[in-house]
């Protein structure tokens, strides 16, 4: 006989991560190009000669740094390992009962519906409108059983992004009781002028919205698994109480506080990603494809019917992306060479004759 197991769990898709193929370049998963920025990899070689302690299970000196980083306190911080932990964690604090309801935009990060589910909860999803986030539309689905909603922003797969005046509106309609998650993990890369959304800024008065950034993307510690929470000290102490105890290294927390203190670099980094991203862009709407604007380092190309023949045509040119079937694909701003070589099959003639001008 079996062990026992729970029996949704087999209506629960398994996360899917972007794929890789030896030999060819991958532009699927949304990662940095370059390593490690030099002080994180020195904090790394230093942290692993103490591997065979535990890691301070509180992140006592990271939460320090990033309180004194953000202007809050540490009791405002929550350190997971990566964002997504954090989500999960989210879904544990504020949901008790199938019948607690966790919304999201969709498309949005694939993680919300699965950890909705592992979570016992039921997901309600409210559709994007031109592959950006409909904040009026998500206000006006909120019930008196909404517990959580999740605004992605920049917002995965589509790297489109709602400013700051947007989103005041928004959260202003939604009721105290219900805690907002704006999901920044790729808040380094925005530059909307004027209307710059900084979830952390807006979160200040708001002790119902909660602010999760990582340093798997802008940071290149993606391979080490840490990101963040901002809020309310309820809402703090609360994640703190179903952290999975030392599940954030002692590698990952001295590499992220090395990287917030060569922040400089880092923004230096970004702005390659970000020119790459333009480049890439402008030469993918010449051809013809539909393409939002990027406030992320990847790019949304919308398809419909066709996505998955491009991403399998793209595979066979030697570069993996990331496919959303029946909507479109993902492509990440690799390295210059990278990006030629996408764009070198996306632009041929027969690829844009195939593709682009169908989509």
């Amino acid at each position: 006989m079996t062990a026992h197991i729970r029996p949704d769990l087999d209506f629960i898709p398994a996360y899917v991560p972007g794929r890789s193929h030896p030999g060819a370049v991958k532009l699927a998963s949304n990662e940095t190009t370059i390593g490690p920025l030099p002080a994180a990899s020195k904090a790394i070689a230093e942290a692993v000669e103490l591997a065979n302690r535990y890691p301070d299970n509180q992140s006592g000196e990271l939460r320090a740094a990033l309180a004194e980083f953000l202007g809050v306190e540490p009791a405002n911080i929550a350190v997971g390992c990566g964002s997504v932990a954090l989500c999960q964690e989210l879904v544990q604090i504020t949901c008790a009962d199938p019948a607690d309801e966790v919304l999201y935009a969709w498309r949005s990060f694939e993680a919300y519906p699965i950890i909705t589910q592992v979570g016992n909860a039921t997901a309600v999803t409210v559709p994007l409108t031109d592959e950006v986030h409909d904040l009026d539309a998500l206000a006006a689905a909120i019930t008196d059983r909404t517990r959580l909603v999740f605004v992605c922003n920049p917002n995965n797969p589509t790297g489109t992004a709602v400013g700051r005046a947007e989103l005041e509106r928004f959260l202003d309609r939604v009721p105290g009781g219900v805690l907002v998650a704006l999901d920044e993990a790729y808040y380094e890369y925005l530059r909307m002028t004027g209307d710059h959304p900084d979830g952390v800024e807006l979160a200040r008065n708001r002790p119902n919205v909660v602010v999760l950034r990582t340093f798997s993307k802008a940071y290149g510690l993606a391979g080490l698994r840490v990101g963040y929470a901002v809020g309310a000290p309820e809402v703090i102490e609360a994640l703190l109480k179903v952290h999975i105890p030392f599940s954030v290294s002692r590698v990952a927390q001295a590499a992220a506080i090395a990287s917030l203190e060569a922040r400089p670099e880092l923004l230096d980094r970004t702005e390659t990603v970000i020119a790459e991203r333009e480049r890439m862009r402008t030469a993918l709407l010449a051809a013809g494809y539909r393409v939002p604007v990027s406030e992320s380092n990847f790019l949304w190309i919308t398809l419909g019917a066709a996505t998955i023949d491009f991403a399998e045509a793209s595979a066979a040119a030697g570069v993996i992306i990331r496919p959303f079937a029946g909507e479109g694909v993902r492509v990440t701003a690799g390295d210059p060479h990278e990006n030629d070589l996408f764009l070198n099959f996306a632009s041929d003639p027969e690829t844009v004759a195939r593709f682009a001008r169908g989509a």
